[in-house]
């Protein structure tokens, strides 16, 4: 399936569909460009039973491997039951209240705008890098659209953070102030 030049949410919105067109046991290859797609495509096989095979990288374009589990493998995707919208998030932030913004984009993307002060860490980086973050801390996790921070909270919820908040929509719709590189 051809993802190249697509952004964040769209292969794994294309994934999911093609997926559901395909029979249990059968591998599925799926090109892209954004390298945000390797956490995104894992993260989600990981969410919903199918097998994440690896990613292959040729020049600019990452080729990832799934293979359709059987039914009886295969769960119902989740969401993060703990959101927060972007104005609520906004608030907080005018209230100086002790929280941390964790901002889970790629570096591209967090150096053309980000949210002042937001600590970066991509999700493919984020499982090595929880060291970085306090579980004692209140989180509010932001991507772009919802589904990578959705996919991160999941993470540090497994992981024994409590205080974790998923922002909504993201920084597609963030009127917030904005810090750029």
């Amino acid at each position: 399936m051809d993802c190249k030049g697509l952004a964040c949410p769209m292969p794994i919105v294309k994934t999911k569909k093609a997926m559901e067109e395909i029979q249990a046991g059968q591998v599925m290859e799926v090109e892209a460009t954004d390298k945000g797609s390797t956490a995104d495509i894992s993260s989600w096989a990981k969410n919903t039973g199918h097998q994440y095979l690896g990613t292959v990288e040729e020049g600019n374009t990452l080729k990832h491997y799934l293979r359709k589990s059987d039914p009886s493998e295969t769960k119902e995707e989740t969401k993060f039951p703990h959101t927060v919208t972007n104005e609520e998030l906004q608030k907080r932030l005018e209230e100086n209240d002790n929280i941390t913004v964790l901002d889970v984009r790629e570096p591209a993307e967090y150096t053309f705008g980000r949210i002042p002060g937001a600590k970066s860490i991509p999700l493919g980086e984020l499982e090595e890098r929880l060291h970085e973050i306090s579980p004692e801390q209140e989180i509010h996790v932001v991507c772009r659209t919802g589904n990578r921070s959705d996919m991160a909270c999941q993470l540090l919820a497994e992981k024994g953070y409590t205080k974790v908040r998923n922002v909504l929509p993201g920084m597609s719709g963030w009127t917030g102030s904005v810090e750029k590189n």
